[in-house]
């Protein structure tokens, strides 16, 4: 099942996604009325209170970053450790849908695309095990933790790199079925595949994941979390279009647009 946030007579509406439209659940004056989807403005599938993200969750990206580095030696013994989670928040100010423009700020030198699965959070929790993490599910949808890079190595903090508003992109539903380990997530720019992995080459997996940061914040339901990125990100620039495709999850496309002073 898909689950959609929707703008509809000027009303924010909950709503399951038909083919072709809309079947409102709430607010409860609308419930229960289907709608097309030229009558509704979709927006971000959830409106969470923390939008969290996880780095270096896939190996191929952590090689790719250390690549990067200059004078910085590739360990593949220690490449092969299990890391330590690196966590990180996003405002919720940053959050825009499917099709909503990505705006490069106009003292950005290097925005790139992390296409990522994202997972929302169905009740509060706090202190919870992977196990329990499992139950506390309410859906997945695609995500792209967009990053000034150049600011996130200079800052060595990335709450101004990761946190411009529209870097932080959802969509377009929330699927509420588990999507296979063996799904593959792709990023496309401008039709060209510049990401390609499956999810179980996740290092953490999503409930792991969710547990590690329960432990020191309680989760909210609708707060976010974006998974990792695999290995293959790369520069935006301003007229370009960027998709993200993840198998029994969905897809994502956003435009970028240049900010204007």
């Amino acid at each position: 099942m898909r689950l959609a946030r929707i703008e509809y007579q000027g009303e924010i509406c909950e709503a399951t996604v038909t083919c072709g439209g809309y079947l409102i659940e709430a607010p409860g004056e609308l419930a229960g009325t289907t709608i097309s989807e030229d009558q509704a403005r979709l927006l971000p599938p959830v409106s969470p209170q923390k939008i969290l993200g996880v780095g270096w969750n896939f190996r191929e990206h952590i090689k790719e970053m250390v690549g990067r580095s200059h004078g910085v030696q590739l360990d593949e013994q220690r490449l092969q450790k299990v890391p330590h989670p690196l966590l990180f928040l996003k405002p919720p100010s940053s959050l825009i849908g499917h099709r909503e423009a990505i705006v490069y700020p106009y003292d950005a030198t290097r925005v790139e695309h992390e296409g990522e699965l994202a997972v929302v959070i169905s009740r509060d929790i706090r202190r919870v095990t992977p196990e329990e993490a499992a139950g506390a599910v309410l859906g997945w949808t695609c995500a792209n933790d967009v990053t000034e890079r150049d600011q996130q190595g200079q800052d060595k903090q990335w709450w101004r790199a990761k946190g411009y508003d529209t870097f932080a992109v959802a969509g377009p539903f929330l699927e509420t079925g588990t999507p296979s380990s063996d799904a593959w997530l792709r990023t496309r720019v401008n039709g060209e595949v510049r990401q390609e992995a499956q999810l179980s080459d996740m290092i953490r997996d999503p409930y792991t994941i969710i547990s590690i940061i329960s432990q020191a914040m309680t989760l909210n339901r609708g707060d976010l979390i974006m998974l990792g990125t695999p290995s293959g990100v790369g520069p935006l620039q301003p007229g370009d279009e960027v998709e993200v495709e993840i198998e029994g999850v969905g897809y994502l496309r956003n435009p970028v647009v240049p900010e204007e002073r």
